[in-house]
């Protein structure tokens, strides 16, 4: 499921570390890091948290090391004097070297006056850091998932409409179709002269015309299990947690469902509505592969 969440924390040293994670769809847990030099040392425990918090998504984790804000000090001379001496050594022995900038010979002995936090330090604000990031994430993801279980239970009960539907239209079929038989029947013996039947022998036919039909498209079994499938969909979304795989198994089903009502559709409303089940089934379907 897609979210976003970020934070920041202090060092004691008054750098920042600022961190932002997002995440997409996807079927796998898949981590990207973006992370400055300052934090490479912290990377495995960062992947370790997130695989522990999450367990399907896209996720980038972007990290950002602020050093803190001052103006350079001028350098002690006889600080400066070992650096000064190393590269007049160095520039003898290579006259092609490019002689040492005002900046670099700030930032050289700069850091070395300057007072930086130790990895320890690193790893646990970011640690901190990024557990707070993780929250934020997770809290966005479950938004996101209060709104696509709000879309499943609206297909679930639109397909339960039509599977009521179709329950009411296979009896008003067979008798579309007794009467069809009835007119066809009685049609064909008025074109034939001299032929008699008797209305026993009529309504026999009719009969065993009717009985076939209704066995053709009788799709009461679909029907069952098409509502078994949508309650096991109702308590697994109320019951929540990991559901992506279930939840995939289950649109499989109801599709198979949907295709056997289509194939024996010998009725069009029957048609009509294994038309409509497939679309919702089908939106049903994109929106799954969402659900962690």
């Amino acid at each position: 499921m897609t979210g976003y969440g970020q934070n920041s924390a202090q060092l004691s040293t008054g750098a920042k570390i600022h961190i932002e994670l997002r995440s997409v769809n996807s079927r796998f847990l898949d981590i990207a890091f973006r992370l400055p030099e300052e934090l490479r040392g912290a990377e495995a425990a960062m992947r370790q948290s997130i695989t522990q918090a999450l367990r399907r998504g896209k996720v980038d984790c972007r990290a950002v090391f602020e050093a803190p804000q001052s103006a350079p000090a001028l350098p002690d001379p006889g600080t400066a004097a070992p650096l000064l001496a190393a590269e007049a050594a160095l520039r003898a022995m290579a006259p092609h070297l490019t002689p040492l900038s005002v900046g670099e010979v700030l930032r050289f002995i700069g850091g070395a006056q300057e007072g930086h936090a130790d990895a320890a330090e690193i790893a646990l604000i970011a640690g901190q850091a990024l557990d707070q990031a993780l929250a934020a994430l997770i809290a966005a993801r479950a938004q996101e998932g209060d709104r696509l279980r709000a879309l499943l239970l609206d297909r679930i009960e639109q397909i339960a409409q039509h599977a009521v539907r179709a329950r009411a239209i296979v009896p008003l079929a067979v008798e579309r179709q007794q009467a069809r038989f009835t007119a066809r029947w009685e049609e064909a013996l008025r074109a034939l002269t001299g032929v008699e039947t008797s209305a026993e022998t009529l309504n026999d036919r009719r009969l065993q015309e009717a009985a076939s039909f209704a066995l053709r498209i009788d799709v009461a079994e679909e029907l069952d299990r098409l509502q078994a499938h949508l309650q096991t969909l109702r308590e697994l979304l109320a019951q929540g947690g990991e559901l992506g795989k279930r939840l995939d198994f289950l649109i499989q089903e109801l599709h198979r469902e949907a295709n056997t009502l289509g194939s024996k559709s010998a009725a069009l409303e029957l048609s009509e509505i294994s038309l409509e089940l497939k679309v919702l089934i089908e939106q049903m379907r994109e929106q799954v592969q969402n659900i962690e």
